[in-house]
């Protein structure tokens, strides 16, 4: 199977309830990008998984995995954000978010407002 040459494709590969996870993460993230004043955000495939770019080399990813759905990387955040994420961290930069239970949609949102705050010049939280 070839590698996926874009987010759409790299997200059909998915069955559709993982699907729809990745589109409505993807959703949440491009938003905050454009909230954080890009106006185009650009979209890749880095690292064999999906990538919205904060310019230059910064970007923030979103994967499928069997078990989960993975966003990367998640810098430490200020409180009381931190202690939101906290429990879905797998690792210093890593937050894993499990299929069996429910997606916490809105804490992603805060979470990758705040990054995009935080590695975007000019943008405002």
């Amino acid at each position: 199977m070839a590698a996926p040459a874009t987010v759409d494709d790299y997200i059909a590969g998915f069955p559709p309830d993982v699907a729809e996870r990745l589109r409505r993460i993807r959703e949440i993230i491009l938003a905050a990008v454009e909230a954080g004043g890009v106006d185009t955000p650009e979209e890749r495939i880095r690292y064999g998984i999906a990538a919205v770019m904060l310019g230059g080399r910064k970007a923030i990813h979103f994967a499928g995995w069997k078990k989960h759905v993975g966003l990367y990387p998640v810098p430490p955040l200020p409180e009381p954000l931190e202690a939101e994420i906290a429990p879905y961290r797998a690792e210093k930069d890593s937050a894993v978010f499990l299929h069996a239970q429910p997606m916490p949609y809105g804490l992603i949102g805060r979470v990758v407002a705040e990054i995009v705050r935080m590695r975007v010049p000019g943008s405002e939280g």
